[in-house]
């Protein structure tokens, strides 16, 4: 399994108009999907600086924040603080998260548990489903081998499923898995899916159109499942 290793947040500029300051289009859904069944204890996996755990504080949810990196949680504090927020902060691996078995109501983990190779993956949705209550719920993202056939060829391969990212910027060295399908559904086989998306998002770079696939998973912990492996 290789070293787990966060983004160089130091490298983020503030940017209130950042992707990093802004929260994503789902989490709007899943703020009010979560609301309405009263599951409130909300962890933001991989929090980033902050701009889920701000939307879900906002609203009245009692938020955990946590992440590999001690800087992106410093200024996600700073965040909150100005405005009146108090959330719970924890920094550490997420291949052994710092919480009690059965502890949170719903967790957001985007474009965060990629961040490994395969075994760490497996070890990481492992996690999920020791904290998550039953008939609690998570949403994630997972890099598609979609992107990788075409767009990460020359980064060094890990595993079967995973590189290392070799791109200048804040996830320089920073490993990235990719899945199919097939392989989707055998990393969340002990919980109930609910949703399997595969997004293709689209940007411009340097004169030219790019994009990249990743699957949106919304699962659920359901009683009598059988452990997560």
């Amino acid at each position: 399994m290789v070293e787990s290793k966060g983004w160089q947040w130091e490298m983020v500029k503030e940017d209130e108009n950042s992707i990093w300051k802004n929260p994503c289009i789902e989490s709007y859904y899943l703020l009010n999907r979560w609301k309405m069944a009263g599951k409130m204890d909300f962890l933001d996996l991989g929090c980033g600086l902050g701009r889920h755990s701000m939307l879900f504080g906002r609203n009245g949810f009692h938020v955990r924040c946590f992440d590999i990196s001690r800087e992106a949680l410093a200024r996600t504090r700073a965040w909150a603080e100005s405005e009146g927020l108090a959330f719970d902060y924890a920094d550490g691996d997420m291949l052994a998260l710092p919480y009690e078995k059965e502890s949170a109501d719903c967790i957001l983990c985007r474009n965060v548990i990629s961040h490994t190779d395969t075994n760490g993956v497996k070890r990481a949705v492992s996690e999920i489903g020791r904290v998550l209550k039953t008939g609690g719920e998570c949403y994630l993202t997972l890099g598609s081998k979609a992107t990788w056939q075409e767009r990460h060829r020359e980064w060094p391969q890990v595993d079967e499923n995973t590189r290392l990212c070799m791109d200048e910027g804040p996830e320089y060295e920073v490993p990235h898995f990719y899945a199919d399908y097939a392989l989707v559904k055998e990393l969340f086989s002990a919980f109930k899916i609910i949703w399997i998306n595969h997004v293709e998002d689209f940007w411009e770079q340097e004169g030219s159109t790019r994009s990249s696939f990743h699957y949106h998973v919304l699962v659920q912990k359901t009683a009598g499942e059988k452990e997560a492996k």
